[in-house]
């Protein structure tokens, strides 16, 4: 793993002004392996999208010395634990995170150990990093946060289930309320250590579950849904989806999680799976090829894992289990940004991610990047205007636009940039319509209303060729109306502006480094919209050199419609990259 140069151990400042306040991490302490989690979010809403994860393979309970109460962690595995969080904290510090923006919590290995006081002395001492031992509660809830940021069930009765190394945690929520919450010391790292007999793994998992009181307090609820987490779950689904348990040796390789995952299994594939792991461990060849499939540490543990869950599904009488890609990291991210994001809503990242997950169905990476740039300069172009009705309520002179705009449209606009080109998997001619078909006619978009699926598809449909004639949203109320047409309007010109950038304009995957310089007055009633090559984006308007070709006259019939809708002239500038050192003017 690259960790970036070096730091001295204590160094955690970072220098005043260059904090990427966008970014956000969670450092999950785990039994098993350390998970180092960083988020890049959109400040308005508090949505986000994973920019890194890291793993470290500490494996804290691999040394302990464990007594009839209590596990010690020893100096050696405390060694591995240092170097772990060093190397996270480089990267931290190489992305430059302000420090109120990460968060370290330690789950079972610590929170069960006698000198879990130490643990943390040691890691304040060396790093001066603040380790929080959180509580099995504390770290259910935590997890069911993760959980409601990937699926969209804020409004179902969810029962969640998270295997670690050291411990499983049970929660039932509802409206991002935790109902009740159990932590059950089985864990996949303990149980592997503990048992190697099968047989006597299996009657004390179903001991602990039976005498804990979790059967009787889960029957209580009537349950909507059952979704699983963490490492082990993700392994045990991506083993099932890709035939592990059938011998369809030829699919193991390369994973595409947004594309061919199913994001569940039934109990029968879960059986499935368990027969064909016990099978291999008195084969070699097949000791062989579990380790090729789950890599070597979690090959040496996911037995366990699967016996573990298997066991949890007879006695839960669980037919099916959702699996969520989030789960403590997330979770604990998702409570940092409810502190710092007014009017955070807990349903917009799993919203989101459903938008994300349809435009990956659908799009090659080529048309990704496309539809990501589409989304970059809408997004520029709503925040601009956004900006006309505050300039007019300053008392400055402009135009006051017919509606008022505010974060939910924003999304929409989002969501029908980045899924405004997925019928061009069909070809060219009328993808536009291919699109909306898509959108209006799948079970696609989780979250949102049949009204705001329309909208969204509508502004997709008519992106391109026909403008929307007055009667596209019949029925719907006069505000609704106008915010259509602006929405249309920022969607049409984004993707036309789109269409004729050259080919070396580089973006990011979620926020393209490609930026809009402040709106320019040119007159009383005209902008200038200046879009820079990421290499270019700290010069000044006045001094940028535009490429060739004017992109103002192959886009007039845009340009005039937005003249038409907005009652402003804008002017499209696109700079080529010149010298650096310059700041903006």
């Amino acid at each position: 793993m690259s960790t970036g140069p070096p730091i001295p151990p204590t160094a955690t400042a970072i220098p005043t002004g260059t904090t990427n306040n966008d970014l956000f991490a969670a450092v999950d302490v785990g039994t098993n392996s350390f998970k180092l989690t960083v988020v890049r979010t959109d400040p308005s809403s508090g949505r986000f999208l994973t920019l890194n994860r890291l793993k470290e393979p500490v494996v804290l309970g691999l040394d302990t010395t464990t007594t009839s109460s209590a596990t010690t962690i020893s100096a050696v595995s405390l060694d591995r634990a240092i170097s772990a969080i060093r190397n996270f904290q480089r990267f931290l510090h190489s992305h430059r995170l302000p420090p109120s923006h990460v968060r370290l919590v330690a789950t079972s290995a610590v929170r069960e150990a006698s000198n879990k006081s130490h643990f943390t002395r040691v890691v304040k001492e060396s790093l001066g990093l603040n380790v929080e031992i959180i509580s099995g509660a504390e770290e259910a809830r935590l997890i069911y946060l993760g959980v409601l940021q990937f699926f969209p069930v804020f409004t179902s009765t969810v029962l969640t289930i998270d295997i670690g190394g050291g411990s499983t945690e049970f929660t039932v929520g509802f409206k991002g309320n935790v109902l009740f919450s159990k932590s059950l010391r089985l864990g996949h790292v303990t149980l592997t250590q503990e048992f190697s007999d099968i047989v006597k793994m299996r009657e004390h998992i179903r001991h602990e579950l039976e005498t804990s009181g979790l059967i009787e307090k889960i029957n209580e609820f009537k349950l909507d849904v059952v979704i699983g987490s963490s490492g082990t779950i993700k392994a045990i689904e991506k083993a099932v989806c890709k035939g592990y348990a059938l011998k369809v040796e030829e699919n193991v390789g390369v994973f595409e999680e947004f594309v061919k995952r199913e994001w569940r299994f039934t109990r029968h594939e879960l059986r499935s799976l368990v027969e064909s792991l016990y099978d291999e461990e008195r084969e070699m060849d097949g000791r062989v090829k579990r380790v090729g499939f789950f890599k070597r540490r979690a090959a040496a543990f996911i037995l366990a894992g699967t016996v573990l869950l298997d066991e949890i599904f007879d006695t839960l009488a669980i037919e099916e289990i959702e699996v969520s890609g989030y789960a403590l990291g997330e979770g604990v991210i998702t409570e940092m940004l409810g502190h710092v994001c007014e009017g955070f809503d807990l349903n917009a990242n799993a919203r989101w991610r459903s938008v994300f997950r349809l435009a990956s169905r659908f799009n090659n990476k080529k048309r990704m990047k496309t539809s990501t740039t589409c989304l970059g300069i809408a997004r520029e172009l709503f925040e601009c205007l956004r900006k006309l009705n505050e300039l007019h309520d300053n008392g400055n002179d402009g135009e006051e636009l017919s509606v008022s705009l505010d974060v939910r449209d924003l999304e929409y606009l989002d969501a029908a940039s980045l899924l405004h080109n997925i019928g061009l998997y069909t070809g060219k001619k009328g993808y536009h319509k291919q699109s909306f078909h898509i959108i209006v006619n799948g079970d696609h978009l989780h979250g949102y209303t049949k009204e705001e699926i329309k909208l969204i598809a509508l502004l997709v449909r008519y992106h391109r060729k026909k403008f929307p004639k007055s009667d596209v949203l019949e029925g719907s109320a006069k505000e609704a109306k106008q915010k259509f047409r602006v929405l249309c309007t920022i969607m049409r010109v984004s993707s036309a502006v789109q269409q004729r950038l050259p080919v070396n304009f580089q973006f990011m995957e979620f926020i393209p480094s490609l930026k809009v310089s402040n709106w320019h007055f040119l007159s009383d009633h005209a902008f200038l919209l200046v879009l820079y090559e990421s290499e270019a984006r700290n010069q000044s308007a006045d001094t940028v050199q535009p490429l060739d070709g004017d992109i103002n006259l192959s886009m007039e019939k845009e340009l005039e419609h937005f003249r038409m809708v907005f009652k402003q002239n804008l002017s499209i500038l696109v700079s080529s990259s010149i010298s650096d050192g310059q700041t903006d003017g």
